[in-house]
């Protein structure tokens, strides 16, 4: 397929108006003198924008299903603190009505996380958002581990009258883990009792083939997560980070990514006393790289590019605004290679969108993965059309 006439936003890079060809689901050529081979299928595009598929780094799409009460919420095993063996692929239903939401705010791609009841959550996985088999769609699995520091893994078991009931407690046990981890990464596979999961997968955090996904709001709670790494040695995520801009300079030098969420939210707990849509501009001032993030169905899914545009009224600038929901979070999720940016050799994961996305009153009139087109607004009918999955 060839896309003519397009106003085309690489990300990395400056935009312009021209064309772009895909070949075997992949990005073959772009550029403003970009022609149509013969035979090849040919999309005018009308001078609509063309950007890559959005991404959003942090949600529960398909383990926390929309409409189905607790027999569809599978987020959080919440039996023993520390639940590093559980994976979020096993609890995904693609066929959840969120992954036709992401589809209509141009969302194609996604990390699915375990919740944040447990100090250590479970393995979370990135995935397209289209598709009728789960494991056809992953980009990436485990792509992280989920853990958790401040009110939820404290109110969760305090209220059990067990460890851990404080910050303090909470600290603790996930420190004991690593510990432990460390201890059997020690031995000699042959001297171990068997494959246990739980360390498997608290090793591959300390190995660095996967990053800790820290679920952290307060900075008290984000200076307990930098601690804890440090002394561990992985690479450290912060997820939420309403208070991340109170330690900027540090989150800076450290060079730790904030993916920084909801922002659509009241206060509804003493965490997200400082929530505002201020703070992605703050962090971003301050040089740290953030992605901006829906925590579906915390906020829903196809308001992460709102949530992008309200963050500029209040100070973010625009180039970063559209970096916080493309190649930022791919780096984050370790697919910049594939998504998150419009270049030779990249997936072409793509959205046609009737203007500048930025704006409210535009929408995603294509969307494309892996050069397939898998939803499309239907003008007449005033409804979007997704493909059968």
């Amino acid at each position: 397929m060839t896309i003519l006439n397009a106003h085309i936003v690489p990300i990395d890079g400056e935009a312009f108006d021209g064309g772009l060809v895909i070949k075997d689901g992949k990005i073959s050529e772009l550029g403003p003198k970009v022609k149509a081979s013969r035979g090849s299928e040919v999309l005018d595009a009308a001078g609509q924008w063309l950007l890559p598929g959005f991404i959003d780094a942090h949600t529960h799409l398909g383990v926390h299903e929309e409409a189905e009460g607790s027999m569809g919420n599978d987020t959080n095993e919440m039996t023993d603190p520390i639940m590093a063996a559980v994976r979020a692929i096993d609890g995904i239903n693609p066929r959840e009505m969120g992954f036709d939401d992401a589809l209509s705010g141009g969302i194609t791609t996604v990390n699915v996380n375990p919740g944040s009841g447990n100090p250590v959550g479970g393995l979370a996985v990135a995935l397209h958002t289209h598709g009728g088999y789960v494991d056809d769609m992953v980009l990436r699995n485990p792509s992280g581990l989920k853990a958790a520091l401040g009110e939820n893994p404290k109110r969760v078991y305090g209220e059990k009258k067990q460890t851990p009931s404080t910050r303090l407690g909470t600290a603790l046990v996930i420190r004991k883990a690593f510990q432990e981890a460390q201890d059997y990464l020690s031995q000699p596979a042959k001297d171990r009792k068997g494959k246990d999961l739980k360390l498997e997968a608290l090793g591959m955090v300390l190995r660095r083939e996967i990053p800790w996904r820290q679920h952290a709001h307060r900075a008290d709670d984000i200076a307990t997560a930098v601690r804890i790494a440090e002394e561990f040695g992985y690479q450290l995520v912060l997820d939420h980070g309403t208070e991340a801009h109170l330690l900027a300079p540090l989150l800076a030098e450290k060079e730790i990514p904030v993916l920084i969420g909801p922002l659509f939210t009241s206060r509804s707990k003493m965490e997200l006393r400082n929530r505002s849509l201020a703070n992605p501009g703050k962090l971003a001032d301050a040089g740290v790289e953030i992605s901006i993030i829906t925590d579906h169905p915390v906020v829903p899914i196809h308001f992460l590019v709102h949530q992008a545009t309200l963050a500029i009224k209040e100070g973010l600038d625009r180039e970063t605004a559209l970096r916080s929901i493309t190649i930022n979070p791919a780096k984050v999720l370790g697919l910049a290679d594939r998504i998150g940016s419009l270049s030779v050799g990249k997936d072409a994961d793509l959205v046609l969108w009737s203007g500048d996305p930025l704006d409210v009153m535009q929408r995603a009139n294509l969307v494309l993965i892996g050069g397939e087109p898998v939803y499309h607004y239907d003008q007449e009918s005033r409804s979007g059309v997704v493909a059968p999955r």
